[in-house]
């Protein structure tokens, strides 16, 4: 019996009430394997959703992960890949014997074999490449001939799409004719004689409407075309922002390409998101639980070395008041809480306003105002926790002017915090800089700078 077993306790494996792949789910899989009885673990992996064999692959260890496939063979699905994490994608393609793999991705449409291979070596993506048949193959080279990240890569190339001049009749008939139709789609797109989109219909109208009807007289009022270059997080907030379900991507002539529905702009989104908050945390995007320590360790290394420098100007200012806290030791107790106040009230700030740059609430026309309401937020915060902090020195040290100091130095610093967190994100944001990959940096070195400077330059004027 191997060790993942071990791994597998309730903390490791969500357990709820609509997730069918619970801890005694695993650990009969697993059995199974071990027993290398295929039958029994075909039967147990039937009922699983392809986004749950991808997680059981992702949780259990690498030699328990190449048993299962090898024992799974030709049941495996072509969903599994396009669902499986990036960082195991590539070792499970490798296990996979060419003819399953083949068999695999022909059941995927053409984006979701564009999100598979895109990111992968040139050894696995010939692999599939070659799987596929010509026509899907060219489908494909031309979805990665677009830039990355881009709605060419994003969008799938089967579309339903009809002369602007037919009747619902005519459609019906031609989908029902058709033996490629996408697995889902939510419209019908009108084309002119040069294959440029004019107008969609949505599918409810088309099959509640008489077959003589014009499929112009059914058009939606929001169709809009999206550029094929255009990039993905911008097609993502559109979708959002304009509750899309679906739209046609055009070429460089307006001629239609593919298209991108709701579910494929929805995930981006969420990985804008993922994004946003891993890099709040000066963590790299590809990021992963199942990345090896040396590829985590490299990209934890440079922010924990921009976080060292941080640290060293914190404390070339403390260095300038060494007289001052030797002579009032009190201070050395008290001046972290400060630092660590206006660190907390900037990073809150912070992440607001890179979510809102995100989002595109904050732009030039409001920054103004949002600045003033984090500044005032930092005030009436600052003067509450200065009255705290004022009563906690004096009962503290029995010093009324020690509690004037911190709580007049926390005012400042939860002010700045403010001020830094709204104002930092939007310049970096003005300058093409991430401001989720950057900010937090400099609003921490404000905050420790500004929290330090404050505290022990008032302890030295009102208290030596």
């Amino acid at each position: 019996m191997s060790d993942s077993r071990a791994e597998l306790d309730d903390e490791t494996v969500v357990e709820d009430a609509g997730y069918t792949l619970d801890r005694k789910a695993v650990a009969a899989i697993l059995f199974a394997v071990d027993m290398g009885d295929r039958a029994q673990l075909i039967a147990l992996m039937e009922p699983l959703h392809a986004a749950d064999i991808a997680d059981l692959l992702e949780q259990i260890n690498a030699y328990d992960r190449g048993k299962l496939i090898r024992l799974y063979d030709k049941e495996f699905d072509g969903e599994i890949l396009s669902e499986l994490d990036d960082s195991i994608r590539e070792e499970v393609i490798h296990l996979l014997t060419p003819e399953v793999l083949a068999d695999a991705v022909r059941e995927l449409d053409s984006d979701d074999v564009v999100d598979l291979v895109e990111y992968l070596e040139e050894p696995q993506q010939e692999a599939i490449l070659d799987a596929l048949e010509d026509s899907d193959r060219v489908a494909v080279e031309q979805a990665l001939s677009y830039p990355e990240e881009s709605a060419g890569r994003l969008m799938q190339r089967e579309v339903v799409a009809t002369p602007e001049h037919w009747t619902v009749g005519q459609a019906i008939d031609f989908m029902r004719e058709r033996e490629d139709l996408p697995e889902q789609f939510y419209h019908v797109i009108l084309v002119d004689p040069r294959m440029k989109p004019v107008a969609h219909v949505t599918l409810g109208k088309l099959m509640a409407s008489p077959r003589a009807t014009p499929l112009v007289d059914l058009t939606e009022p929001s169709f809009r075309t999206i550029p094929a270059n255009q990039d993905e997080g911008e097609v993502a907030y559109a979708f959002n922002q304009y509750h899309i379900i679906s739209a046609p991507v055009v070429d460089e002539d307006d001629r239609l390409v593919g298209v991108i529905t709701i579910d494929d702009a929805m995930i981006v989104l969420g990985e804008e998101h993922d994004e946003d908050i891993l890099r709040l945390a000066g963590v790299s995007e590809e990021s992963s639980l199942n990345d090896r320590v040396i590829d985590t360790t490299k990209r934890r290394f440079p922010w924990l070395a921009v976080n060292l420098v941080t640290a060293i100007l914190a404390s070339l200012v403390i260095a300038q008041f060494e007289e001052t806290i030797a002579q009032f030791v009190a201070l050395a107790v008290l001046m972290p809480i400060v630092a660590s106040m206006g660190g907390n009230a900037g990073t809150q700030s912070l992440t607001v306003a890179v979510r809102a740059i995100a989002t595109k609430d904050l732009t030039g026309s409001n920054v103004w105002r949002v600045i003033g309401r984090e500044v005032t937020v930092g005030l009436v915060n600052g003067v509450a926790f200065a009255v705290v902090m004022g009563i906690i020195g004096v009962a503290w040290f029995g010093s009324p002017m020690l509690g004037v100091v911190i709580g007049t130095a926390m005012v400042i610093n939860l002010v700045i915090a403010g001020f830094a967190g709204t104002v930092i994100p939007v310049i970096l944001d003005r300058l093409k800089v991430d401001p989720a990959l950057a900010s937090g940096a400099f609003v921490t070195t404000v905050t420790d700078v500004v929290g330090f400077f404050a505290f022990l330059a008032l302890a030295g004027a009102l208290l030596l």
